[in-house]
């Protein structure tokens, strides 16, 4: 039932320079032949060949649209690099809202002194991703700024996808007695980005989970239409955020049981060595679902027939025991309280 990702590969073209400078972003010849080689010829379709500032593009139906900007450090970390986060980021934000993503634009910031061989291999990354899910880059904007003023390149995407027909999701729609469910291990993305940035080393390495989730939470859509309450993928704080989001807007509470909650040894003892929790650590790859308890085992089967959904979970479930707020049950019948995250954790994972 999962769908096999195509390592999609291209050659590096030649070049007579091995940095970007700020001739690069003048809109002269430099940057008309960094344009014209690494991104025009590589992302080429129909609208991006227009070289236009913008788009004219065939939807149907609702339209669901989601802006985003990345200024991940380190650029590159283990499992992905800012490129691949951005385009899987907002291609998954466009599915958390039901709808299928069909086209992005694509702004770089680059810093004066980038090297090529660096920005070939984010844009290779870029290109390997839309390819394997048939997304289109049909418009975009490339600026470089001075030596110092960007730390390599930060990359704003935006994305635009058609809504499912079945789709009826928010958080509106969650009812007392639904459950929670989470689509895998939860903390991967930010600790490895963290290990990278402080020199930790682990007998098992950390590997951000950044991945496109769409075409497993369609599938659920498609098969169980509003009885699927509410996705969410929880990046910047994590777990603990978005279950805040749901019950800061209604009278209900979230009780969830915290040896259920999937955690990979490796990004536990990160957290542990860090003083941090897993529930408010950034993800990439993974997404929250709230769903009626009477399809809640069959959606839990679908979701772990994805491979990249194996270690999906039943957390917890709706109730109104404690209105507004996510409570955690201990192995040995404990309760705290998970608020929002205050303040910043973990900066610049994403």
């Amino acid at each position: 039932m999962a769908n096999k990702r195509i390592d999609f590969s291209c050659p590096m073209p030649e070049f007579d320079f091995n940095t970007i400078t700020l001739e690069h972003g003048s809109g002269g010849q430099l940057m008309h032949r960094l344009l014209e080689d690494l991104i025009f010829k590589l992302f080429a379709n129909k609208q991006l060949d227009q070289q236009h500032d913008g788009a004219i593009l065939q939807l149907n139906g609702s339209v669901a649209f989601s802006t985003d900007s990345y200024v991940v450090s380190p650029i590159f970390f283990p499992g992905g690099n800012i490129g691949d986060l951005a385009i899987n980021g907002t291609m998954n934000d466009i599915a958390m809202c039901g709808a299928i993503p069909k086209y992005i634009s694509l702004g770089l910031i680059v810093e004066e002194g980038l090297q090529i061989d660096e920005l070939w291999k984010v844009l290779e990354s870029i290109y390997r991703v839309v390819k394997s899910y048939q997304i289109e880059i049909v418009t975009g904007d490339t600026k470089v700024v001075e030596r110092g003023k960007g730390d390599k390149l930060f990359i704003n995407t935006t994305g635009i996808g058609e809504v499912l027909p079945r789709a009826k999701i928010g958080i509106e729609q969650i009812r007392e007695g639904d459950h929670v469910l989470v689509s895998g291990n939860i903390g991967s993305h930010g600790m490895a980005v963290m290990s990278v940035r402080e020199g930790l080393e682990f007998k098992t390495s950390l590997q951000s989970d950044t991945q496109y989730i769409g075409d497993i939470s369609a599938q659920l859509i498609n098969t169980f239409g509003d009885k699927l309450r509410f996705m969410r993928d929880p990046t910047r704080g994590g777990l603990a955020t978005v279950l805040n989001e749901i019950t800061s807007k209604n009278n209900m509470s979230i009780e969830l049981e915290d040896q259920l909650i999937p955690v990979l040894p490796q990004t536990r003892s990160a957290c542990e060595l860090l003083g941090l929790d897993p529930v408010y650590v950034a993800n990439e790859g993974v997404f929250v679902a709230v769903v009626a308890h009477d399809i809640a085992e069959t959606v839990l089967m679908m979701m772990r027939s994805f491979h990249k959904c194996a270690d999906a979970a039943y957390i917890g479930k709706v109730t109104s025991n404690f209105p507004k707020k996510v409570i955690v049950k201990s192995g040995i019948g404990g309760k705290r309280v998970i608020p929002m995250l205050i303040g910043e954790q973990l900066p610049r994972i994403c």
